[in-house]
């Protein structure tokens, strides 16, 4: 299964628009960072790295709606740091909601049951929880034992209240197609989750685990032998077919990295949220002044590894509309 076909005939619509309008960038989803302080400190990321004056700033609902609505993206995706530490999330999702937004709300969901009641369900919203891997290895990840059960628990609470969940997880060289498969089957069959979202691990120059990321040869290599057996069709996967396949290694393609723009307390960082490269105050000036041709694979070496969400998922979503084809594959996915 793919992308929802509500969402689906949402973005199709939003893509025609900017095809209209003669528009040659233009955000799928936007990446909003409203704080960087986090309860846990995981290996693969660096975002509480930041001196602790930074990690004391919030970005306002204010703030983020006014980034949300200049750069117009149709889907939201709320990050960190963790989120559910921030004092006004709920009125930040209701806000965006309120705005016709698809919103994810990223969580590593240890706060999550005890916030739940400020959250009601909605067709556009959903949670989106972090797990990489099962209980040894999740927990190991982020460093700290109890949270896969944890965060377990509370998919389980939101699911039981009516909301939408997804998931997010990361994989690294210590994975292998058997430990693909059972995270990945759990995720579906047992625990039931509405979609699921996964991605190479990438090592972004702030990450402190520098030495178990995948390479481009390895992430094939795991992906295409992990998807051999056909579960890839029954996955509850939220991505679109070509992305899964440029995964495995059937296609390959140029990062798009204006396709998801990311907005923090620093303003809009560019290129994307994994290279900061500098920041700009306005999405436009973002647009204007960043020297897109400079990134990618045989571009920059910090990309040479890459095989990221934020930079592919665009470009698969690109070509997928481009394509009869590919978007009749889509949507018989969806």
């Amino acid at each position: 299964m793919g992308v929802p076909l509500r969402q689906s005939v949402k973005v199709g619509t939003y893509l025609a628009r900017q095809k209209l309008a003669c528009r040659d960038k233009f955000p799928l989803i936007v990446e909003v960072e409203p704080l960087f302080a986090c309860n846990l400190a995981c290996n693969g990321c660096g975002k509480i790295q930041h001196p602790t004056e930074v990690l004391r700033q919030r970005l306002s609902v204010e703030q983020v709606v006014a980034a949300v609505e200049e750069c117009r993206a149709p889907m939201v995706s709320i990050a960190g740091g963790e989120p559910l530490l921030h004092p006004q999330i709920d009125e930040m999702v209701r806000a965006l909601l309120d705005r016709g937004r698809y919103v994810y709300l990223c969580t590593n969901a240890l706060l999550l049951e005890r916030r739940l009641p400020k959250f009601s369900p909605h067709p556009r919203f959903s949670w989106v929880v972090h797990i990489d891997g099962l209980r040894e290895r999740h927990d190991e990840s982020v460093s700290r034992e109890g949270t896969f059960d944890k965060a377990v628990a509370a998919v389980k609470a939101a699911k039981a209240a009516g909301f939408a969940v997804t998931t997010n997880t990361t994989f690294f060289n210590t994975d292998s197609p058997k430990t693909v498969r059972e995270v990945l089957d759990f995720l579906n069959d047992e625990l039931e989750v509405d979609q699921m979202m996964l991605s190479p691990g990438y090592a972004y120059e702030k990450a402190p685990d520098q030495v178990n990321f995948l390479s481009t040869r390895s992430s094939h290599e795991l992906f295409r032998e992990a998807f051999a057996d056909g579960r890839r069709k029954r996955w509850r996967l939220n991505h679109s077919p070509l992305f899964l396949d440029f995964l495995e290694g059937k296609v390959d393609y140029e990062c798009t990295p204006w396709g998801i723009p990311s907005y923090s307390v620093f303003g809009w960082q560019r290129p994307c949220y994994l290279m900061a490269d500098g920041y700009t105050e306005t999405y436009q000036e973002l647009i204007e002044t960043t020297d897109w041709d400079r990134y990618g694979r045989g571009k920059d070496p910090r990309c040479a590894n890459c095989m990221a969400h934020c930079g592919y998922e665009p470009t698969a979503v690109l070509a997928t509309t481009k394509s009869l084809k590919q978007s009749l594959r889509a949507a018989l996915a969806g």
